[in-house]
């Protein structure tokens, strides 16, 4: 269906047991920018997934500003960019698009983006069996179809 990458976090090894097969000390060495990255139907995609324990809002401590501006850019230039937040307490999973991300981040000083956001403005991604998180389907409709045509707003 898609090509979709799961990027590792880059990491600086310092102390490895070889014989253990143990890394025993590492730090992060350098911000990484999105979870994951690929085509889907011949166009760039892009998205970061967080979840949150927390019922009312997810905390935008939950994501770096380098990871936002990343998705912002990712937007600007065509592609295809958002973020996937799992609400764990609620068992709902909502995809926003960046432009709604960075809607809220330009009109608002708070420091976690409400659930009643995530509802008006976001899509909720239903649980299925295969695949798990169908949000690819949101992509179609709001991205490529152009019911919304998020991409173009």
């Amino acid at each position: 269906m898609a090509f979709v990458y799961k990027k590792p976090t880059p990491i600086k090894l310092v102390k490895v047991d070889y014989k253990k097969g143990k890394i025993e000390e590492a730090y992060f060495e350098k911000p990484s920018t999105t979870d994951y990255n690929g085509i889907y139907k011949g166009k760039y995609i892009d998205f970061e997934a967080k979840e949150t324990k927390n019922k009312t809002g997810f905390p935008l401590s939950n994501i770096h500003n380098h990871q936002i501006k990343h998705l912002i850019l990712v937007s600007k230039h065509g592609g295809i960019s958002f973020i996937i937040v799992r609400f764990t307490a609620l068992n709902e999973t909502y995809l926003l698009s960046s432009k709604k991300l960075k809607d809220f981040l330009d009109n608002n000083t708070k420091t976690s983006i409400p659930i009643d956001y995530f509802k008006k403005n976001g899509y909720l991604i239903k649980d299925k069996f295969n695949p798990r998180v169908d949000y690819l389907s949101i992509v179609d409709s709001i991205f490529l179809k152009g019911e919304k045509n998020e991409e173009n707003n």
